[in-house]
């Protein structure tokens, strides 16, 4: 089974959510740029980042000349084209580089998915990094930061240095990205024997989950149901 590199947590990494889901699925457009109407994202990724969110996220953005990395598959593997549209939309407001040859590989079917589903079906990602270069990454949802988490992984393991995260929306409690110190230890006290069989299954350690993936782990009850919903949610 192919599996995502990641690479452990350096600080509190996080993702800068533009607006709450709420505000983003209410709006017009989003339903049909869910299901690859381009017109539909560009208008939907210009009205969630207004003006006002342009202006005060410029001189940060900026100040990295990063290149965007939408978060998109492969023709035919995905149709949603919100990932797109967002860093079209930052590359004319910034003047930045956009990036088309990192790609996701595979189709997970998180929208809508429960965190086992999540878990259990990590996005795969190739293409070619420039060593060196920094990165900021783009998704159009974050739930629990798995899918930034693996496209950071590539982008580290090819050379390239991640400088910022946006989530065109997402759940305000998987803002933190990096795995904290207290939660890592917690799960580990709790689930330590889990992580030989979640390593071999997954291809990396507890240190490289998200703070969310790894308290969502800390609620199970014990080693075997987490094995046992893995397997469940698991997509053929």
């Amino acid at each position: 089974m192919d599996n995502p590199h990641r690479s452990p947590w350096t600080g509190d990494e996080a993702v800068d959510i533009v607006a709450p889901k709420a505000v983003t699925k209410a709006h017009p457009d989003y339903s049909a740029a869910k299901t690859g109407d381009s017109e539909a994202a560009a208008r939907l990724v210009m009205d969630i980042m207004d003006d006002e969110w342009i202006e005060r996220h410029a001189q940060a953005i900026i100040a990295e000349s990063p290149i965007l990395v939408g978060v998109h598959a492969l023709e035919g593997m995905s149709v949603n084209m919100i990932g797109s549209a967002m860093d079209e939309w930052l590359s004319l407001q910034f003047d930045l580089p956009m990036d088309r040859d990192i790609v996701q590989i595979n189709k997970v079917g998180h929208t809508g998915s429960s965190g086992w589903t999540r878990l259990a079906n990590q996005a795969l990602f190739e293409g070619e990094v420039i060593p060196g270069a920094v990165y900021w990454l783009l998704d159009d949802f974050v739930g629990q930061g798995g899918t930034l988490a693996n496209l950071r992984g590539h982008i580290i393991l090819g050379g390239g240095r991640i400088v910022g995260y946006t989530a065109l929306t997402g759940r305000s409690d998987s803002a933190i990205l990096g795995l904290t110190g207290e939660t890592l230890k917690a799960l580990r006290e709790k689930h330590g024997q889990l992580e030989k069989w979640w390593k071999e299954r997954f291809g990396f350690g507890f240190e490289a989950l998200t703070e969310s993936e790894a308290r969502y782990l800390h609620r199970a009850e014990d080693a075997d149901i987490i094995r046992n919903k893995i397997a469940e949610a698991k997509q053929d």
